[in-house]
């Protein structure tokens, strides 16, 4: 996988622990002891911030808002004109946009400088399918800056009308399908993972296949699992936390409310089998709900595993 010096110095820069911000968690004093329920659900919330809606607050998240959508456009100009250079070159477009997205992605949480903890970096380089959970803007931003060179995003064809992203996201050489006929999805799948193969390409994929609206993790499809059996790629989770609270669906309030991104370490996938495609989703869901604080759980989760017992 090849690296410009750039991306190495982007790629060291953020191996540090922690982005330094001035924003703090509000947490509520507890006079009295907690019961093991109580503590846990405490903790849950505990990286929670109070709304403030204040004038001086949503001025500065407005600006803040503000600047990152000028930088965006600023960066993606010039990588536009760099890919309609490379058009006869699509695997070289395809590592110009990834660092466009080490570059942008980097400058747009530095903007938003919300204080984030990177964790498991030792496999951010592995070649691989890259899945995350997703219920935030943010999100995105995350992906861009955090995926490896020579990673290929799979997303619905109508992401080309998305302002400035939209567009670049094509000149850059990335997959689209089209989910609402599911012969040409599968087709789509198909041809990704020649291209995949063929030009020794990582994939990136939500699994959930939409945002969360609350933050709490949705059921998955099964197109990653489908990419997984025809490349026999690991699969490497990405497990996004925090990034709900601090941009909310719908919102232009941006909050300081600290980001965790959490490498798993790679599920092999070569004696995968395609009878048992619902078992490897479960297993997969089941990992992100293990690695998720209480507040970004599934809801009736509990009580479902309390039903499994009592059947079992």
């Amino acid at each position: 996988m090849e690296n410009t010096g750039s991306y190495s110095f982007l790629r060291s820069r953020r191996l540090e622990s922690f982005l330094n911000t001035n924003g703090n968690p509000t947490v509520k004093e507890t006079p009295k002891a907690l019961t093991k329920k109580e503590e846990t659900e405490r903790r849950g919330k505990a990286k929670e911030y109070v709304d403030d809606d204040g004038w001086l607050i949503g001025f500065v998240s407005c600006v803040r808002i503000i600047t990152c959508f000028l930088t965006m456009m600023v960066t993606t100009f010039i990588w536009a004109l760099i890919m309609l250079v490379l058009i006869p070159w699509p695997y070289e477009r395809i590592k110009q946009g990834n660092i466009y997205g080490h570059v942008t992605g980097r400058l747009l949480m530095w903007i938003l400088g919300n204080p984030m903890k990177i964790e498991g970096s030792e496999y951010s380089n592995t070649k691989a399918i890259y899945i995350s959970n997703h219920a935030s803007p943010i999100d995105i931003f995350l992906i861009m800056w955090l995926t490896p060179t020579g990673t290929v995003g799979i997303a619905k064809k109508e992401i080309i009308w998305y302002p400035l992203f939209g567009q670049l996201y094509v000149l850059a050489n990335h997959l689209r399908i089209d989910r609402s006929n599911p012969s040409v999805a599968i087709q789509s799948m198909k041809e990704a993972v020649k291209a995949v193969l063929k030009n020794k390409l990582s994939l990136i994929i939500f699994p959930e296949g939409t945002r969360s609206k609350n933050g709490r993790l949705l059921p998955f499809k099964k197109g990653f699992i489908h990419l997984a059996l025809q490349s026999r790629l690991p699969i490497v989770p990405m497990v996004l936390t925090g990034t709900h609270l601090a941009w909310r669906k719908g919102s232009l309030h941006v909050r300081p409310a600290p980001i965790t991104v959490k490498y798993l370490p790679p599920i092999n996938t070569d004696n995968w089998t395609a009878d048992k495609i619902d078992d490897y989703i479960k297993m997969v869901h089941d990992i992100y709900v293990e690695n998720l604080p209480e507040p970004q759980k599934p809801l009736g989760l509990d009580s479902s595993r309390m039903m499994n017992k009592i059947v079992d």
